[in-house]
């Protein structure tokens, strides 16, 4: 467990962007230990964390877990830098010939719409979409104002 511990003292802010100062290993972590490894920030602040993987046993191609891990990066520093969660599930799951992640909060939301268009903030959210998109997949951001957020990704794995 102190090992654990010393790992996820690796996991950092700056800026309010979570950031891993531990060479990713998908090999040796999976793809949601290293995901696991981002929400330590959160939980040090109280933020209950909850895990839904069922996926386990599906290889996931180092391309699209890389790109999975960018995205929970993204949605889990938007949570830690703006959402004032009190809870947060991360869900990891196979879907028909893909992946899909979900990164879900009760914090405090936002108006996606605007995000979206680009009048306000939502760089981050946009450029996790272009890249997403490119790779075959799609993004989902479903918030309003005190509802909490949802982010979530599909990746095809053929």
């Amino acid at each position: 467990m102190a090992n654990k511990a010393a790992l996820d003292e690796e996991i950092t802010t700056v800026g309010g962007v979570l950031t891993d100062q531990h060479p990713l290993d998908f090999h040796t972590l999976g793809l949601a230990g290293c995901i696991d490894r981002l929400t330590a920030p959160l939980r040090r602040r109280g933020t209950v964390v909850r895990w839904d993987t069922p996926h386990w046993g599906i290889e996931i191609p180092a391309a699209c877990a890389s790109l999975l891990y960018q995205a929970a990066r993204e949605a889990l520093s938007n949570a830690y830098k703006y959402s004032e969660a009190s809870r947060l599930t991360v869900q990891l799951a196979a879907v028909g010939h893909g992946i899909r992640l979900v990164v879900a909060d009760d914090g405090s939301g936002f108006d996606s719409n605007l995000a979206a268009s680009g009048r306000h903030h939502g760089y981050g959210l946009r450029l996790m979409s272009v890249a997403v998109q490119e790779a075959g997949g799609s993004v989902d951001i479903s918030s309003r104002p005190g509802y909490g957020t949802s982010v979530t990704v599909t990746l095809p794995l053929d």
